[in-house]
C-alpha cells in the first residue's frame, strides 16, 4: 500500500484530528500585526502540514530530516553556504526568481545567484582581465547595456564571477587567493568587454549533506558551463544572472535549474595564432569569444 493509499483510508475521526491542529496552528498567528508576515507563516503551516498528510511522514522520517537540515547548518560558514545549495538544487532558489522577475519587454532574463559571489570584487578596466592567472582557455566576452527602449546604459556595475578550470571559485580555497571574479563599467556608450576563461562544467560541492541528498536519489551533481553576472544602474532592477555555453551536453540537466534559452550563447572557438579583439598576444593558446547584450527593465517593473 502506498503512502498516498494510507491517506485515502484514514478515517474520518483521524482527519478531524489533524485537521483540528492545523485549525489551532493557524489561529495562534491571528494576533500578528504585521499583514504580510502573518500571510507568510499561515501560508506555510498549511503546506507544510499538507505535505506531512499527503505522504503520511513517519516519525522517523521527521527526525532524520531534522538531522539533515542541522547538518546543513553545521557544514555552513562563510565560505560555503550549504543552505543555498539546497534551496538551489531543490529550484527554490529558480522559482523564487522566477516569481520576482516577471518578463517584461526584452529585459535580460534572470537567474540562480549561486553560493560563490563575493562583496568587494577588484575592479578592471573595460578590456581587462578577470582570470587572475586561473587555469583554463583565455575567453573574450564583450556586450552592451541597455534600457528596455534601446537607449545604451553607461556607468553600469557589471560583476563578473566563474569557477577556474578544475571547477573551482577562488573561495573554495583555504589560502584566501583570488582569481575568477571581478568588476568593471559600461563605458559611455553602454559597452563593455573583458578576459575571463572559457565556462566548462563542474559540480556543486557534493561532499556534505545536500551531495549525499543527491546521490540518494540518483541526481548528478553537475552543473552546465556558465559565466555569472550582476548587473547595477541607478533607476533599474538589479540583474543576476548567468550566460551559458552553446552546446553543452548539461543544458538540459543543470542541477540547480538555471538554465534559461535566451541566456545560452555562442562561445566560438578560435584558433591559437588568431589575431585578439583589444591585440592581446596569446602565443599558441587557443581562446574563445562571446557576445553578450544585457538589457535592464526599470525599477519596480
Amino acid at each position: 500500500m502506498t503512502r498516498q493509499q494510507e491517506y485515502t483510508t484514514v478515517s474520518d475521526a483521524q482527519q478531524a484530528v489533524e485537521e483540528k491542529l492545523i485549525a489551532n496552528v493557524l489561529t495562534s498567528f491571528e494576533g500578528c500585526t504585521d499583514d504580510r508576515l502573518k500571510q507568510i507563516m499561515q501560508a506555510l503551516v498549511r503546506h507544510l502540514h499538507a505535505f506531512i498528510r499527503d505522504v503520511r511522514l513517519s516519525e522517523t522520517e521527521w527526525n532524520q530530516a531534522i538531522e539533515f537540515l542541522t547538518e546543513v547548518g553545521h557544514i555552513t560558514d562563510d565560505k560555503r553556504q550549504e543552505f543555498i545549495l539546497l534551496s538551489d538544487v531543490l529550484g527554490a532558489s529558480m522559482q523564487t526568481i522566477n516569481v520576482n522577475n516577471e518578463a517584461r519587454g526584452n529585459a535580460t532574463e534572470a537567474t540562480v545567484f549561486g553560493p560563490f559571489f563575493v562583496e568587494d570584487a577588484p575592479l578592471i578596466e573595460n578590456g581587462g582581465d578577470i582570470a587572475g592567472g586561473a587555469a583554463g582557455e583565455p575567453c573574450w566576452v564583450e556586450g552592451t547595456v541597455r534600457d528596455l527602449d534601446g537607449n545604451p546604459i553607461p556607468g553600469a556595475r557589471i560583476e563578473v564571477w566563474e569557477a577556474d578550470d578544475e571547477g573551482f571559485y577562488d573561495v573554495q580555497h583555504a589560502d584566501g587567493r583570488v582569481y575568477g571574479r571581478a568588476h568593471l563599467f559600461s563605458d559611455d556608450k553602454g559597452h563593455y568587454r573583458f578576459w575571463g576563461l572559457t565556462p566548462t562544467p563542474y559540480p556543486i560541492p557534493h561532499d556534505g549533506p545536500v551531495g549525499r541528498m543527491l546521490q540518494a536519489t540518483g541526481r548528478s551533481p553537475m552543473r552546465a558551463s556558465h559565466l555569472h553576472f550582476m548587473v547595477t544602474a541607478p533607476q533599474m532592477r538589479t540583474l543576476v544572472t548567468h550566460i551559458f555555453v552553446n552546446g553543452d551536453e548539461l543544458l538540459k540537466h543543470d542541477t540547480v535549474f538555471g538554465v534559461k534559452q535566451s541566456l545560452v550563447k555562442d562561445f566560438i572557438q578560435q584558433p591559437a595564432g588568431a589575431p585578439t579583439p583589444d591585440g592581446r598576444e596569446l602565443g599558441e593558446t587557443t581562446w574563445a569569444k562571446a557576445h553578450f547584450d544585457i538589457v535592464l527593465a526599470p525599477t519596480g517593473s
